[in-house]
C-alpha cells in the first residue's frame, strides 16, 4: 500500500496560517464538525479550552487544516509555544510562475531572495510566520 502524504506545519496561529494557505495554494480550509466537537465536550474527552471560534466557526484550538480540493493533497497546521527559530529544513517548492510573487508578499509573505542555476531561478519567500517555501 502506499502511504498518503500530510505536510505539518507548526504555527504560532494555526486557524490563519491556513486560510492564508488556503488562499495561496487555492485550496479550501477543511470544515470542522461542530456537532462533534460540541459532544466530545459533552462526554468528557475535551475542554472548551480546547476549542476557539475562527471566522463565526468553532474549532479545535490546536490545529487547522487545508485540503486540496479534489486531490489527495492536506496540510495541517499545528499549534507549538515557541516561535520559528532558525531556516527550515524542508521547504515546498511551488510552481506558479514569476507573477504572483509581488501578490504573495501583499497578503503578507516576505520576499527573502531570488535564486539561479544554469538556466533555471526560483524565488524564496516566507509566509507571514516565516516558514520558507520557494515558487517558480
Amino acid at each position: 500500500m502506499r502511504p498518503t502524504i500530510q505536510f505539518v506545519l507548526d504555527s504560532a496561529d494555526p486557524h490563519e496560517l491556513a486560510a492564508w494557505w488556503a488562499e495561496t495554494l487555492g485550496w479550501e480550509v477543511e470544515p470542522t464538525d461542530e456537532a462533534f466537537i460540541r459532544q466530545m465536550i459533552a462526554d468528557g474527552h475535551a475542554t472548551e479550552a480546547d476549542t476557539r471560534v475562527f471566522r463565526g466557526a468553532l474549532v479545535w484550538r490546536e490545529m487547522g487544516v487545508v485540503r486540496e480540493p479534489d486531490g489527495p493533497g492536506r496540510m495541517l497546521f499545528q499549534l507549538v509555544p515557541e516561535p520559528k527559530a532558525g531556516k527550515n529544513r524542508m521547504h515546498l517548492d511551488l510552481h506558479f510562475g514569476d507573477e504572483i510573487r509581488d501578490r504573495l508578499v501583499g497578503r503578507g509573505a516576505t520576499f527573502l531572495y531570488t535564486e539561479t542555476q544554469g538556466p533555471f531561478s526560483w524565488h524564496t519567500l516566507a509566509d507571514p510566520e516565516g516558514n520558507e517555501f520557494c515558487i517558480t
